[in-house]
């Protein structure tokens, strides 16, 4: 899969969020969770991959499944787009 810079920025961008889980990830851009590993892998800084992995790693708002119903997906202001 190719993707464009932009699309490359905000898959890592969207796999740093915390309350982005990985498969909104796969719905936009058709990356399973062990693509976006692989991916992280090879556009990170060595030192940035370990510190993401662990900051992901077990953590249950990357994961649907895991969220608790109640997390819900908020904007910041700098993402509001108004109409």
């Amino acid at each position: 899969m190719t993707l464009s810079p932009s699309d490359e920025s905000r898959v890592i961008e969207m796999a740093w969020e915390d309350r982005t889980p990985f498969e909104a990830i796969e719905k936009q851009f058709g990356m399973s969770e062990p693509q976006v590993i692989r991916f992280m892998r090879g556009n990170l800084k060595p030192s940035s991959f370990r510190l993401w992995r662990e900051r992901v790693s077990g953590r249950q708002t990357k994961h649907l499944q895991l969220r608790d119903p109640a997390v819900s997906r908020g904007y910041c202001r700098a993402q509001y787009k108004p109409r």
